[in-house]
């Protein structure tokens, strides 16, 4: 099954009963309680990252996210549509950590749980109970994948652009949630949820509005694009962004500033 990364409400509604379709719902426990798209199984979104305090938002160990993949019914021949109901991080942290060990059959419901309700589909809180899948994956693809060493010593190469989808008082250091507040040098402020449109349920806006925003703060398609946030949960929602809008060369910063703001090494800017 060939779907496109972020599939629309409407379009998903007409697959959503293929049987190679596996539709994971990583919102709250609370909500997938109270609503959640039909058919849909729950996926903790704690169980899908890993954690070094004070170094957090690490990839998850092999063991670890074999076992959740599995615990959700995740077979190679299934093809996975995730939602959540924030906006889009937890959904696209998910693909990000599947694309990381090598597993690409997944996309996202553009707007999530907000524009699925909000549009008038149905909603359900019967719990969808998985048969236990027999995946195996392995970290296979670090091409998407950056740590603090890999951007030190890409640190100032004019063939890179760093995307920081943090609030703008986080960036500036005006707040700080790690013993050093700021950025790391060179890097372009664009909030995540600067790519979302609050008028149309929370979708990502329209490719071109997009790529205009982007390209009028340096961040074109020509350099590799990495991005970050304090763990790399809302700039997962960055990484699919831009893997949407066509921009081959993107990573992800795993650990994000709570590994860059509480090293020793590291040059900051405020």
């Amino acid at each position: 099954m060939q779907l496109p990364l972020v599939i629309e409400p409407e379009d998903f509604e007409k697959i959503k009963d293929d049987k190679n379709i596996l539709l994971v719902d990583i919102s709250n426990v609370t909500q997938y309680a109270q609503a959640h798209i039909p058919g849909a199984v729950f996926l903790d979104y704690s169980a899908i990252v890993g954690m070094n305090k004070p170094v957090m938002g690490l990839l998850p160990e092999p063991q670890q996210i074999n076992s959740t993949m599995q615990s959700i019914g995740l077979t190679n021949d299934k093809h996975i549509v995730v939602y959540d109901e924030e906006g889009g991080g937890k959904a696209a942290r998910l693909i990000w950590t599947l694309h990381a060990y090598g597993f690409n059959n997944i996309s996202m419901i553009n707007g999530g749980l907000v524009s699925w309700a909000n549009e008038g589909h149905p909603l359900s809180n019967e719990t969808t109970r998985a048969a236990a899948g027999n995946i195996q994956l392995d970290y296979s693809n670090p091409s998407v994948v950056a740590d603090g060493d890999y951007i030190l010593s890409r640190l100032g190469s004019e063939d890179l652009s760093l995307l920081d989808a943090r609030s703008i008082g986080e960036y500036t250091g005006a707040k700080a949630f790690a013993q050093r507040p700021g950025h790391i040098p060179g890097a372009i402020h664009f909030e995540w949820t600067d790519g979302l449109d609050a008028q149309r349920n929370y979708r990502l806006k329209n490719n071109n509005e997009l790529q205009q925003m982007l390209d009028a703060k340096g961040l074109t398609k020509d350099k590799e694009t990495i991005v970050y946030c304090q763990t790399h949960h809302r700039s997962a929602l960055s990484y699919v962004m831009l893997k949407h809008l066509g921009y081959e060369n993107v990573r992800g910063y795993q650990g994000s500033w709570s590994e860059w703001g509480n090293r020793s090494d590291t040059p900051v800017e405020n």
